[in-house]
């Protein structure tokens, strides 16, 4: 298969994941027919069973009782969809508040729904612009709470890195007094300067961020289920199932929660309801967006095997990662030019011995971990959005035209296109 342009391999993407979700598709098709049809079988069959039983010793002979049983089970039925049977009012202001809370949040359980010609005509403005603001607050939520993992990340790193730096500084003293060398005075200046150090020279692992998205939405979903489990008499599975289902914004509409005619402490139950509605939808749309930076990592590779084959190659989309500390580090102690991938050499020819020789290879471990970053997805980002201005790949871009750390997901794609519109037309 041969990739010629950053088009080409946009659109060999595009076509591998939209066969790749056929395949996952039908796969999973496969696997609910196998799982759900033969339970479905046996209602159909019980329902059957008791209907001609009722029939039988209720209505022999008689047409008319048999078309007011037609009547009442067809009364019945839609009684019980449209939830007006044994469940509290849909229509009171807590309602219309649930309600809408659905159509904002895109969840749609389907159990609640406008029955009038005014009421579905005004879900249709309403709802395009519930579901514009929706969808722009989950991708500022997106931006906030990435930027926060990258924060926190941060902080560990450079507390690990200060350890190890110290570490190996008193092991060159120790070196240097037992050689009798010069002492020297104080640890390297990294250790103290806290402005170098920032989310602009080193980028969070992006499977890290999804680890830490995962707890979170998980720990979420468990105090949620047991809430519902609770005060809904569910089963904790059904709990935990309804929890997925709706911070998914999937709302199948088999569950659904506050529709009871009456619950203890039924206005702090709403109130928990609603902030575990938005606080979990949240969570699981950011993890669901940095799953899908794995996803695309994974078609990159799969692309990528395709073009070259087993040559080691690297990777077009792949940006070269030179290790943050040396950056730091030895730009403030001499000129130096990188010679290999992670290798560098002092263009002076001054006797003083380099401090730190063998860092690079003591933090290689360290930070291999950190190779698949969210600068990743930003290149790409970019890279995209310079294409359709006809400029050309970030790696011939200036530092300063790079995205933030924090505008990732849709909304930098929006951004982007946005700010190169209005670039063109000026």
């Amino acid at each position: 298969m041969c990739l010629c342009g950053g088009f080409a391999e946009d659109n060999a993407r595009i076509i591998l994941l939209a066969v790749v979700l056929a395949a996952y598709m039908l796969a999973g098709a496969a696997l609910f027919q196998r799982l759900e049809s033969d339970l479905e079988i046996r209602q159909a069959a019980e329902f059957w069973r008791v209907y001609h039983a009722f029939r039988r010793h209720h209505l022999r002979g008689s047409p008319l009782a048999l078309q007011r049983l037609h009547e009442l089970l067809y009364a019945y039925g839609n009684a019980s969809a449209t939830g007006i049977i044994n469940k509290r009012r849909r229509w009171d202001f807590p309602g219309s508040f649930h309600f809408v809370g659905t159509i904002v949040s895109t969840i749609g359980y389907g159990s609640t729904a406008p029955q009038t010609t005014a009421g579905k005509a005004a879900v249709v403005l309403y709802g395009f612009f519930g579901c514009s603001g929706g969808i722009l607050f989950f991708n500022l939520f997106l931006e906030r709470i990435i930027t926060f993992l990258a924060w926190i990340l941060r902080s560990w790193h450079i507390r690990r890195l200060r350890r190890r730096l110290r570490k190996t500084t008193l092991a060159s003293r120790r070196v240097s007094k037992s050689a009798n060398t010069p002492k020297r005075s104080s640890l390297p200046d990294i250790l103290d300067d806290d402005d170098h150090v920032d989310l602009d020279q080193w980028k969070p692992s992006v499977y890290g961020v999804m680890l830490y998205l995962s707890a979170v939405s998980c720990i979420i979903a468990c105090c949620a289920a047991a809430l519902y489990a609770s005060l809904e008499g569910w089963d904790y599975f059904d709990a935990l199932y309804f929890a997925f289902i709706s911070f998914t914004t999937i709302g199948l509409g088999d569950f659904v929660s506050t529709q009871k005619p009456s619950y203890p402490h039924v206005h702090w139950y709403r109130f928990a309801n609603f902030i575990f509605l938005v606080v979990g939808c949240c969570c699981i749309y950011s993890l669901l967006n940095v799953t899908s930076i794995v996803i695309k990592q994974g078609l990159n590779y799969v692309i990528h095997k395709l073009q070259y084959g087993n040559r080691d190659v690297a990777a077009p989309y792949l940006p070269r990662r030179q290790s943050s500390v040396s950056t730091m580090y030895y730009s403030k102690r001499r000129p130096t030019r990188f010679v290999g991938r992670d290798s560098i050499r002092a263009e002076d020819n001054s006797e003083t011995p380099r401090r730190m020789s063998g860092e690079l290879i003591s933090m290689k471990d360290f930070l291999s971990a950190n190779k698949v970053s969210l600068a990743v997805m930003q290149k790409q980002l970019y890279d995209a959005a310079q294409k359709q201005r006809g400029g050309g790949s970030l790696a011939a871009t200036p530092n300063h035209q790079m995205l933030k750390p924090g505008a990732v997901g849709p909304l930098a794609i929006a951004s982007e296109k946005f700010e190169s519109k209005s670039t063109i037309n000026r």
